[in-house]
């Protein structure tokens, strides 16, 4: 039953207004929540198969992007930007671990880790805290590498993170699709014993780490503390799981109907598939409203030969050298990526909420750090952003603004979308014109 707003009884020659119910909010008028997803791809694209022709809303899909045709109306293509605080240093870890921070990382061997900002979803995630059991999830398809690539002299841990809640706290990824789904779960029900075992369980590791860190030497100490700054993460989001704070969160669909995913998946693409559909189901039961996914480190050298076509690892491929056989390989390497970014606005979109669905109350970003990733170049970034965000974003629009516009721009609209605002956000002039409806 829906009733209108200006709904009154009547009787004994009087009126009496009723207050505000439920019923009164016609399924298109409710008020949903909006989610947010980042979606990584490492080392850059073939930039010649990337940029769509036209600009606007008179645009055309390239060869790349053209999986995502069934969300023309949904998408936004923004092209020239850049994070200039990026723009040197080594090749890989400076741009794509500070990809949501626009900031400049402290070159470190591992002890001091600093990216000097706050990544963006974790903005977000703080302005909203309590509203979900989970704040925020992170994951990824590859373990955390440790040690130093000697080759430029940084940690490896900076290839493994994008997310950061801090600017020395990365944020653990979780590698394992069957332990998401139960971490989903949990979170969906009364928090007891359970929580509190899971606090002393990290208390515990953390105490042995720090007995462990004083019988060992200078490299192991510091892969040590790589760790230890891992595990906190995960005590605060424990500490907050279990504290209460969303008592009044129910989740907005049983997840006890959905499938259990395999522990071990069969191979890359679906384990790909399976990390995609939790984010579906985080974002659908509302456990959470903001995710990143990583679709491998950086430096990412995963086999892509389940493709046809492809006889080489990512990494290889993106150093082309302008070998023909190596570009075309790459460019299927990235619209492969492409095509799992549209399978996740896919079950988005599948997933019905009031009059629209759940992608029409997202935002979910896909994007790499490099656009050529033979040079590693940082300037005209690949990045696509999907969805309505409730109605505030403006899609169906390549917009192509000046050159070397900051990157940072679109984390300020894109926040401002979401329903955090904030005036200023790292090296950012101001919102980019035209994504904000």
């Amino acid at each position: 039953m829906t009733l209108s707003r200006r709904t009154v009884l009547r009787g004994a020659g009087a009126t009496l207004a009723l207050p505000w119910l439920e019923c009164m909010a016609s399924a298109k008028d409710a008020a949903q929540p909006v989610r947010f997803a980042f979606l990584y791809m490492p080392n850059g694209v073939n930039t010649k198969h990337w940029a769509p022709e036209g600009t606007g809303r008179d645009f055309k899909l390239s060869a790349t992007l053209e999986p995502l045709a069934d969300f023309n109306d949904q998408i936004i293509i923004p092209q020239n930007l850049w994070n200039e605080a990026a723009k040197d240093g080594d090749g890989h870890y400076v741009k794509e671990s500070a990809i949501l921070t626009s900031t400049r990382i402290s070159k470190t061997l591992g002890e001091d880790l600093d990216i000097h900002g706050t990544s963006m979803d974790q903005v977000a995630a703080q302005r909203i805290a309590g509203q979900t059991p989970l704040p925020s999830l992170e994951l990824g398809i590859s373990p955390e590498a440790t040690g130093v690539d000697h080759n430029v002299g940084y940690t490896r841990v900076y290839g493994c993170h994008v997310a950061w809640s801090s600017p020395t706290t990365p944020l653990a990824r979780e590698i394992n699709p069957r332990s998401v789904y139960e971490r989903l779960f949990r979170a969906s029900q009364p928090q007891g014993p359970a929580g509190k075992q899971d606090a002393l369980l990290l208390d515990r590791v953390l105490g042995q780490a720090k007995e462990l860190r004083a019988q060992v030497g200078v490299a192991d100490r510091r892969r040590i503390d790589e760790y230890m700054s891992i595990v906190r993460s995960l005590e605060e989001r424990t500490q907050r799981a279990s504290s209460g704070m969303a008592r009044s969160w129910k989740p907005r669909m049983d997840l006890g109907a959905v499938p259990v995913p395999a522990e071990e998946p069969k191979d890359y693409a679906e384990h790909v598939r399976l990390m995609l559909d939790m984010i579906a189901v985080a974002f659908q039961s509302d456990t959470t409203r903001i995710s990143t996914f990583m679709f491998g480190n950086a430096v990412s050298n995963i086999s892509f030969r389940f493709l046809d076509g492809v006889t080489a690892g990512h990494h290889d491929n993106s150093h082309h050298s302008n070998d023909a056989e190596k570009l075309k390989q790459y460019q299927l390497i990235n619209r492969w990526h492409v095509a799992q970014y549209s399978y996740l606005l896919g079950k988005l979109r599948e997933a019905r909420e009031g009059a629209g669905s759940v992608l029409d109350n997202s935002i979910v970003v896909f994007a790499s750090a490099l656009s050529d990733g033979n040079s590693h170049n940082p300037h005209k970034l690949p990045v696509v952003v999907a969805g309505k965000a409730g109605g505030r974003l403006n899609g169906g629009q390549s917009l192509v603004y000046a050159e070397d516009t900051p990157l940072s721009n679109l984390w300020v609209s894109l926040l401002d979308a979401f329903g955090t605002p904030v005036e200023r956000f790292a090296d950012s002039t101001g919102r980019l014109a035209g994504v904000l409806g």
